[in-house]
């Protein structure tokens, strides 16, 4: 099987062994435009404040360098593949034509027709105003978002387009997710995942937020459904399937298999996303696994038998997970990212800081720090606030900044543990997965702030290795993704666990990164500082 994992910055591409999950080779591809944050390629065009856009071509060269790469490095035939999975980050979005051909390819220079990245957070304004409504009009979908709507989200982004570039929004005849639009390069049949469509797109009990709904919101809105293109599971709409997890996609197209060398016709999995398809990685599948997705951002996914409402969650949707359980998210807007503006801003290296950070005991610092450099995504869900550093004196040193933005985000982590289970929802087993794995200080010091054993996925690469394991599924290798996941998925249980005395130091701590999370969390003061700064910039 091959699995493909389309990240923030990089795509990669992993071959691996059906009957045991071993990783045989794998490639990563640096997407030539990274993060579109600051001016449009080619033309030069500015973008507003909390812009984050990506180029399409990107991705479509991971399948044609790092696939065929992965294959050289395994040293296993092309003949010899059975089937290849997909994953992409989300709420990754874009408007297309009817065919699937990007908007961003017939008017580049238009900053609204390129796609969306998941932490794209200029819609936010567009949020709030869906998520006053809903509550005013006591929508029934709301709750199972945790009451709030994200600006990372499909209707904000797709509002924000609307409302700022109408002729852009017109032209728009399919608005559709990444990891959706991958599998319709590969097939050439369009479809869309019940993950995507359930946590980004906002359906609930087998329909989207209504005609009227929209239509309040803007008029022009009241059609959006109509560019999603898509009906009820099982039932076909023009063409267009909500796809189960683990499914048949489709089989891969003439046209993708010269660019991937992989044989024409083989299995393609339905889409998904990178964080929920890491689940079968760790084999962590079953009720109250909740796996913590650590990279750029951290997303938070766990299964579970029971459906509550968590304050602040970023959604619950039946299936969107495995099939059978209802699927939960929450997540954190900032982590790596936060710690790679720090040594970027600094001048110090990640190493040069871990070795001096970890030297000191817990507190010795004397600063608390809010993880909101990103904005908030779980529990208050604003992405306007914004970071901040408390107790900073002149004797206050790089070093001791880093190993406090280290412990916020523990504490963010800790936050989002304690509401599900405040919600009535436990955290059985918190399973740690993504890159920041690496950092076995980073490791022990959530393991101490969360009072409670890290387990630890198996694989460096574990969405590619996910989405191997839903392609060996969509193969009939498996009946299910359960027994995919026990043959194929890997975990090691257990592999930090919090030291009693620095656990009792961080609970001090955390008691203060919880008064400055209620004190700030109102966003006044934050709000008012994103506001001038952004006046600045017009």
């Amino acid at each position: 099987m091959v699995g493909v994992d389309f990240g923030t910055l990089s795509g990669r591409a992993v071959v691996v062994r059906v009957s045991d999950g071993a990783e045989l080779g794998s490639a990563v591809h640096e997407y030539a435009h990274r993060v579109i944050e600051h001016e449009l390629p080619g033309s030069g065009v500015r973008l507003g404040p909390d812009w984050a856009l990506q180029s399409p071509q990107d991705w479509l060269e991971v399948l044609k360098r790092a696939v065929p790469a992965a294959l050289a490095a395994a040293g296993v035939p092309a003949e010899q593949v059975v089937g290849i999975g997909t994953d992409f980050t989300a709420c990754t979005v874009m408007p297309t034509t009817a065919d699937g051909t990007p908007l961003s390819d017939e008017t580049p220079e238009l900053p609204h027709a390129w796609p969306k990245l998941w932490k794209h957070h200029a819609a936010q304004p567009h949020a709030d105003r869906i998520n006053e409504l809903a509550a005013r009009r006591g929508e029934s979908w709301l709750p199972r978002y945790g009451g709030k709507i994200s600006s990372e989200w499909e209707f904000a982004k797709a509002l924000q387009v609307l409302e700022e570039a109408p002729d852009v929004y017109a032209r728009a005849e399919r608005w559709i997710e990444a990891a959706d639009w991958i599998i319709w390069r590969l097939t050439g049949v369009e479809s869309r995942n019940i993950c995507t469509v359930g946590y980004k797109g906002v359906f609930q009990d087998g329909s989207y937020p209504s005609k009227e709904f929209l239509a309040e919101l803007n008029p022009g809105f009241a059609d959006f459904v109509d560019k999603l293109a898509t009906g009820r599971v099982g039932d076909d709409t023009g063409g267009v399937t909500l796809a189960p997890l683990g499914g048949l996609a489709g089989r891969l197209s003439a046209e993708a298999a010269k660019w991937t060398g992989l044989p024409e016709g083989i299995a393609v999995a339905v889409g998904n996303v990178d964080a929920h398809v890491t689940a079968a990685a760790a084999d962590a599948v079953r009720p109250g696994q909740m796996v913590a997705i650590m990279g750029t951002s951290t997303c938070h996914i766990m299964p579970s038998d029971r459906l509550a409402e968590v304050p602040g969650m970023c959604g619950v949707v039946r299936d969107g997970i495995v099939p059978g359980l209802w699927g939960y998210e929450a997540g954190q807007s900032a982590v790596g990212d936060i710690f790679a503006w720090y040594v970027e801003s600094c001048g110090r290296g990640h190493e040069e800081l871990t070795a001096l950070a970890e030297k000191q005991a817990v507190g010795q610092h004397g600063l608390v720090a809010l993880d909101w450099f990103g904005g908030n995504r779980s529990v208050l869900v604003d992405h306007n606030l914004s970071g901040v550093i408390v107790g900073q004196t002149l004797a206050t040193r790089p070093e001791d900044v880093y190993r406090a933005l280290i412990e916020s985000t523990a504490y963010g982590a800790r936050m989002i543990v304690e509401t599900f289970e405040q919600a009535g929802v436990p955290v059985e087993e918190f399973i740690v997965a993504g890159g920041l794995l690496k950092n076995p200080f980073l490791m022990q010091i959530y393991a101490d702030v969360l009072r409670r054993p890290l387990s630890v996925i198996g694989s460096d690469q574990g969405p590619a290795l996910g989405s191997a394991i839903h392609a060996a599924v969509a193969a009939g290798a498996y009946d299910g993704i359960e027994q995919a996941a026990a043959a194929m998925g890997k975990r090691t249980e257990a592999a930090y666990t919090p030291d009693p005395e620095r656990a009792d130091a961080y609970d001090r701590l955390y008691a203060e990164y919880r008064r400055l999370h209620d004190f700030f969390g109102d966003g006044r003061m934050l709000h008012t500082l994103r506001a001038i700064r952004n006046e600045a910039h017009a």
